[in-house]
């Protein structure tokens, strides 16, 4: 039986892209969203909350979505915790370096938000398939 998806950690440095996908994931998928505005925040919050799934834009001022994930990553409790990024950068090798350095799966953007919460479900369900 796999574990349920409840907790989601989210950087997006974004207002109205966090306002869309908290409404999504929330509201109509039932998850725990920590939302994140950078990579610092992230790191900051990563702990007390515990996420089982981190979601990552890729594009942020100051630290990256790949360098924030990297810097995730040396935190012991969180080196195999599935991390997607969210991204416009879809090109297949742009998706293949993205999962290079550690990301489960890539989310495009703009993403749909009635769908998005079963998209995140979906990746989980591979994860812990």
């Amino acid at each position: 039986m796999t574990e349920k998806l409840t907790r989601i950690l989210y950087v997006e440095d974004e207002p109205d892209i966090q306002m869309v996908a908290r409404l999504a994931l929330e509201t109509l998928g039932g998850f725990t969203l920590e939302i994140c505005s950078s990579g610092k925040e992230a790191l900051d919050k990563i702990s007390a909350f515990q996420p089982q799934l981190m979601l990552l834009d890729v594009m942020m001022p100051g630290m990256d979505g790949p360098t924030t994930l990297g810097e995730l990553r040396k935190l012991p409790q969180f080196s195999t915790t599935p991390a997607v990024f969210m991204t416009a950068k879809v090109q297949t090798s742009e998706v293949a370096g993205y999962k290079a350095i550690g990301a489960v799966d890539v989310i495009p953007k703009p993403f749909d938000p009635m769908t998005l919460s079963s998209q995140v479900e979906a990746i989980w369900e591979r994860c812990h398939g």
